[in-house]
């Protein structure tokens, strides 16, 4: 049986979850079974084409497609050259701006289509609004939609996908570059100490983020224990007003904004705690790779975070916009490091039974080939599992 040719294809708005997720679809795949492209647009400017650069190269080609401007129909004619050249079988979307124009390829080119959401951003400009409002109603016209949570799938039935299009394939984290990276960290890691603790958030610096609350908790944590750090990495539209916050506050010299990083890995190793206070998620990436690393985590209680974290077992939430009810929970974890091992390692489990993208590759080639009509191989079924 050939091989299941498959064209990803994103427009980076940095280097977070989405990006993260087509990485860790394409180190995970069977290669025995399918070529896995990848096509990101080049916008110009200080764009972050991370993805493309690391992108594994035995899983598949990367295709740069110049784009003019923040959105540029031309782009759909060269998915096509790209879809003809590597005789593409399936495109698969992240994100409004490539659901529009890898949509109208893959109807120009005769080709099955598949989106995966990641999310919808709130609070954005009328233009911005009306594309991504553009991009949801178009969702009904793919071959398959398949959401990362159960809270995207409620969002299909919103956006009036058909239910026989929407396919639930759960979220994963690439364990195999978590364990290969601890496990390169193992020798040179030191122990924390206690003027070593460090609360972390990694993630797009953007309203639905909440991350004004996690800096006035913070200030709140730090003026009982001025040893505490906060690292910020990541970059966003939000980061000037999050900085001016920042050096208003107290504990100004204790947190530092690192921008987009290569070694998040290794910083987020030597968390303390990882804080999230998002008020809009799907099953966050990078708790899922907090958790991954042996991390507690501690959250505003909202639907995607809830299907992570149950309080108490596998980390602490809050309610959401409760900064009091959040200050608690971080010094719970801060305060007694036998419960935050205990959540953590709980947690890590979870991750492993639950949430490995060696299992979700599985269900995408699966759904690949139903749509291909295509047998599903036992192996695929087999490997679901990690």
């Amino acid at each position: 049986m050939s091989k299941i040719r498959v064209l990803q294809f994103i427009t980076p708005a940095g280097f977070y979850g989405a990006e993260r997720w087509v990485l860790a679809l394409a180190n995970n795949i069977n290669q025995e079974h399918m070529v896995c492209d990848l096509a990101v647009s080049q916008e110009g400017g200080n764009q972050d084409l991370s993805v493309a650069e690391l992108y594994p190269g035995e899983a598949g080609e990367v295709h740069y497609l110049p784009m003019k401007g923040r959105f540029d129909f031309r782009v759909v004619n060269q998915l096509v050259e790209v879809i003809k050249r590597r005789e593409i079988d399936v495109i698969h979307t992240h994100g409004y701006k490539s659901d529009i124009l890898g949509l109208l390829a893959a109807w120009r080119a005769g080709i099955k289509c598949v989106s995966t959401p990641h999310g919808f951003s709130g609070n954005v400009g009328f233009k911005l609004g009306a594309f991504i409002r553009l991009g949801t109603f178009m969702l009904r016209y793919f071959d398959a939609v398949a959401p990362l949570s159960e809270e995207l799938m409620d969002d299909m039935a919103r956006f009036n996908v058909p239910k026989g299009k929407t396919h639930f394939i759960r979220n994963g984290v690439d364990l195999k570059e978590i364990d290969q990276t601890l496990t390169e960290l193992a020798p040179a890691k030191a122990p924390q100490g206690q003027d070593a603790r460090i609360i972390g958030f990694i993630g797009q610096m953007i309203p639905r983020k909440g991350i004004p609350d996690l800096l006035q908790a913070f200030d709140r944590l730090y003026s009982k224990d001025a040893n505490l750090r906060l690292q910020l990495l990541g970059d966003g539209r939000q980061r000037p007003e999050l900085e001016a916050q920042a050096a208003s506050q107290a504990s100004a010299c204790a947190i530092e904004f690192l921008g987009f990083r290569g070694d998040r890995l290794e910083l987020l190793s030597r968390f303390s705690l990882f804080v999230m206070t998002s008020s809009l998620e799907g099953i966050p990436r990078c708790m899922m790779e907090a958790m991954a690393v042996g991390i507690p985590v501690v959250a505003y209680d909202i639907p995607g975070v809830d299907q992570l974290v149950e309080h108490g077992k596998t980390g602490l939430l809050a309610p959401h916009g409760d900064q009091a009810a959040l200050v608690a929970c971080c010094q719970q974890l801060l305060d007694d490091p036998e419960l935050a091992q205990r959540l953590a390692r709980t947690a890590r489990e979870n991750i492993d039974a639950k949430y490995s993208a060696g299992r979700m590759a599985a269900e995408y080639e699966a759904l690949f080939a139903q749509l291909l009509g295509r047998e599903v191989r036992a192996s695929t079924v087999a490997g679901g599992a990690r």
